[in-house]
């Protein structure tokens, strides 16, 4: 099995210094661009049988428009819902920094902040994904996508290698629309492509009048 695994483009909450978590901001025209350009070249690149996606407006976008680009359907998962901030949703950056400093040493794996969750938790909801990913006989020797949030990524690295919560496991910063390539093959694991913006390389930005020409043709 292959699996690509997408973080969504650009969203209103990253241009403007927010957490996200479960708030549900939508993406921006740029994030939008971001996302028909990683269609384009998943299509080029890859046949994906099934598309699943967080729940959350700004992954819904990016799945929708990369399964319309390779003909599929989209499959909302809520196992791969963003990591629940709680309190933090929406919030400032700066603002949460000041209200909801960081816990010196950081936060035990089993404590979550006020209305959130813990890394046990979000580490939980990875290992069922991806154990009913491995396991959907239908889904053998074929190519799986999944459009996601960079900390339910982190999870589903973790969860995927079988990294012990312990040893506090993968952490890389999410890059729009960057797409990463995984292949289980014959009970071997294999990190293919990390991160990968490839498909952006010619295109950092699209106008939102170039970008409502490429959309009017998906």
């Amino acid at each position: 099995m292959d699996i690509l695994i997408v973080r969504h483009g650009e969203s209103v909450a990253d241009i403007e210094e927010r957490m996200e978590g479960r708030a549900n901001y939508p993406l921006t025209d740029k994030g939008r661009g971001q996302a028909v350009r990683a269609a384009q070249w998943i299509a080029t690149h890859f046949q994906p049988v099934a598309v699943f996606t967080s729940p959350l407006s700004r992954a819904v976008e990016c799945a929708e428009i990369i399964a319309k680009t390779v003909g599929i359907k989209v499959t909302k998962d809520d196992n791969l819902l963003d990591w629940n901030h709680g309190v933090l949703a929406g919030m400032l950056r700066s603002e949460a920094a000041t209200k909801y400093p960081e816990v010196p040493g950081g936060r035990k794996p089993h404590e979550a902040i006020e209305g959130g969750e813990s890394d046990i938790e979000l580490r939980a909801r990875a290992e069922t994904f991806i154990s009913k990913l491995l396991h959907t006989p239908a889904y053998q020797d074929k190519t799986v996508l999944l459009v996601a949030h960079t900390m339910t990524i982190n999870k589903l690295f973790d969860a995927f290698l079988g990294l012990p919560i312990s040893r506090g496991g993968v952490r890389f910063h999410g890059l729009d629309t960057g797409i990463h390539h995984w292949r289980f093959h014959e009970g071997y694991k294999y990190i293919l492509m990390t991160n990968s913006q490839e498909h952006l390389k010619d295109a950092s930005f699209i106008s939102g009048e170039a970008l409502h020409g490429e959309l009017s043709q998906l």
